[in-house]
């Protein structure tokens, strides 16, 4: 098997930064969700609640970020200072992040209400709530360091779609971190303990998948589109515990370690199949 592609996410919930090589931190690839979105009280906000954020495009311009949207100027928004810490709150985790003031017009306007943008400077403040070892972190991803997906049960899913008359979804719908090529299809539900190079990732959980599979953003007009694919076809075919399933979640063991476009990829723990995506 095969990395054929790597992708991080600059800000939660916001568009793609397609990579040829990353670094793995304890908490993801380097620089992956380290920003994120709140409201006023400081609960995080995504493109379920603002389609809009799937239209900004953030580039990691050395320490600092650089956020680009259609029909708007693009800003540069400096580090902020780690001693300007808020509260905020990720599903069921509540710690503090660095508010980054620099952005906050220019979000507010774009999404249509009062928003700020915060930085986690110290994953470490972050911990695993389950699935995972005492010491483990995450930065600003749902509940995981990473995802990977496979092109194989991409390819299985958009034949399903296709035979009941919808349209092929691409996989940057299902927001990976690695992609990975040479497998079964549905084979990652088994997978336990996988290697990509010399990166080694425990396996801990599959993804259910929520509504933002939907949304399909139009980069050049700003417009986000929904629809009912590829939930529909994956609640008919990969529906488990009342849940839609799609990809497996991953915790890094080898922080330090770098991942690279083309890297071999090899299960060195696997559970025997048929036992659908790993879940409590």
């Amino acid at each position: 098997m095969r990395l054929t592609s790597l992708h991080r996410y600059p800000v939660k919930s916001a568009r793609v930064e397609d990579l040829a090589t990353a670094e793995v931190e304890p908490w993801g690839l380097a620089g992956d969700r380290r920003w994120m979105v709140v409201d006023e009280r400081g609960h995080f906000i995504s493109a379920r609640e603002s389609h809009r954020l799937l239209t900004v495009h953030p580039r990691l311009d050395g320490s600092g970020l650089q956020l680009s949207a259609p029909g708007v100027e693009s800003i540069e928004v400096a580090p902020p200072d780690p001693a300007r810490q808020v509260p905020v709150t990720l599903w069921k985790t509540s710690f503090t992040a660095a508010e980054a003031t620099d952005a906050t017009v220019w979000l507010s306007e774009l999404l249509g209400g009062a928003v700020r943008l915060v930085h986690l400077d110290d994953p470490t403040r972050r911990p695993i709530t389950g699935f995972g070892r005492p010491d483990d972190r995450v930065s600003l991803a749902d509940g995981y360091p990473l995802l990977v997906t496979t092109e194989a049960s991409l390819t299985a899913l958009n034949e399903a779609i296709v035979d009941g008359g919808g349209e092929p979804v691409p996989m940057e719908r299902m927001r990976p971190n690695l992609v990975v090529d040479g497998d079964l299809s549905w084979a990652e539900d088994d997978w336990r303990v996988l290697r990509v190079g010399d990166a080694v990732f425990r396996a801990v959980k599959g993804c259910a998948r929520c509504v933002i599979t939907t949304l399909e953003a139009d980069h050049a007009s700003g417009a986000v589109a929904g629809g009912k694919e590829p939930l529909r076809t994956l609640a008919r075919i990969r529906r488990f515990d009342r849940k839609a399933w799609f990809g497996v979640n991953l915790i890094p063991d080898t922080p330090g370690a770098v991942v690279r476009v083309g890297d071999e990829v090899e299960v060195l723990e696997a559970a025997p199949p048929g036992g659908g995506p790993l879940r409590a």
